[in-house]
């Protein structure tokens, strides 16, 4: 892991707010439209029983929260969606409203270290691509533990570093000197695409990732590699 970035909630959504109006397409662009297949393979392997009610935190602009109503295995009855990013938000709304999706997708500003939910009420809970975002990614996990019923699962999608040598060396040259210049480009934000790379190679290790998972509660613990190893779908659940 490299050096720690600075993950003040403060910070972080005024940097988020300030990319909203581009970060859809950022992420379709920059992740070559594989953003919806890992959405897709997120949502598949929670297996959700018709109805769900689903959490989904750092929902952003609510991608990962209308895939789970509306995409090929979205069962979702209702999805709350939580983020501390007021204009991500915003923009999120905007999408269920064109969908017809407002009254069964909420979006809540709220923490991930301080849910807005009780006790064993969700069925299952997701996260793409925030947790590394999060202050204190421990106390996360504690509350998607707490939140969610016995027998809940949780999916969790994070950037992860490729382990096949010439393939590593590749994808680390794009996310390092690439993707901040594209993204800065289109975002015309100085800070949010380098802040990217550095939030990524300090993120745990897959290993590291599910102890801490292990650690909160959680059982059954998955760390898959997709797309080799760009990303990690990390599958777990609550006893």
């Amino acid at each position: 892991m490299s050096s720690e970035p600075s993950k003040d909630p403060a910070r972080i959504a005024r940097m988020f707010d300030a990319i909203s109006p581009r970060y859809d397409l950022l992420n379709h662009l920059l992740s070559a439209g594989f953003d919806r297949r890992w959405r897709t393979r997120a949502i598949r392997a929670l297996q959700l029983p018709p109805g769900a009610l689903v959490l989904d935190l750092c929902t952003g602009t609510a991608d990962l929260a209308i895939a789970a109503i509306t995409g090929p295995e979205g069962r979702a009855g209702r999805v709350v969606g939580v983020d501390f990013a007021a204009a991500m938000l915003a923009r999120g709304r905007e999408k269920t409203r064109a969908l017809d999706l407002d009254r069964r997708v909420t979006l809540v500003r709220g923490d991930a270290t301080c849910i807005p939910l009780g006790d064993s009420v969700a069925d299952a809970a997701t996260i793409a691509f925030g947790i590394r975002n999060v202050e204190g990614p421990d106390r996360a996990a504690r509350e998607l533990f707490r939140v969610l019923r016995p027998g809940g699962r949780l999916a969790i999608l994070e950037f992860g570093v490729p382990r096949l040598p010439l393939l590593r060396q590749l994808y680390l040259w794009y996310f390092k000197h690439l993707l901040p210049i594209v993204g800065r480009a289109i975002s015309r934000h100085d800070e949010a695409y380098s802040y990217l790379p550095e939030s990524v190679g300090a993120f745990p290790s897959p290993e590291t990732f599910s102890a801490l998972l292990s650690g909160a509660g959680f059982a059954a613990i998955e760390a898959r590699p997709l797309t080799t190893g760009i990303v990690y779908l990390y599958l777990a659940t609550k006893p």
